[in-house]
């Protein structure tokens, strides 16, 4: 089974907080996300997700919200 990533768009809007915001955390090493071998873009799962949310004492995240967040981005790339 293919392991699913979030953009850092998706993974922003999970967590509560800009695109900037987790691109100046990676760069200060406090929440760094996987680099996807193709395009070199930033990429996050959902166990990354879960425990900052969790460190930042917030609600949990879903996994049911991210495989939404998954279909949703699946929808907008590849429109029937």
């Amino acid at each position: 089974m293919e392991k699913k990533y979030l953009t850092i768009q998706q993974a922003a809007r999970l967590i509560g907080v800009t695109e900037l915001t987790l691109r100046n955390w990676d760069k200060a090493g406090k929440f760094a996300a996987a680099r996807h071998p193709m395009n070199n873009y930033r990429v996050y799962t959902l166990d990354q997700i879960e425990s900052l949310v969790a460190k930042l004492g917030h609600p949990r995240v879903s996994r049911k919200l991210f495989i939404k967040v998954l279909e949703d981005n699946d929808e907008t790339q590849n429109p029937a």
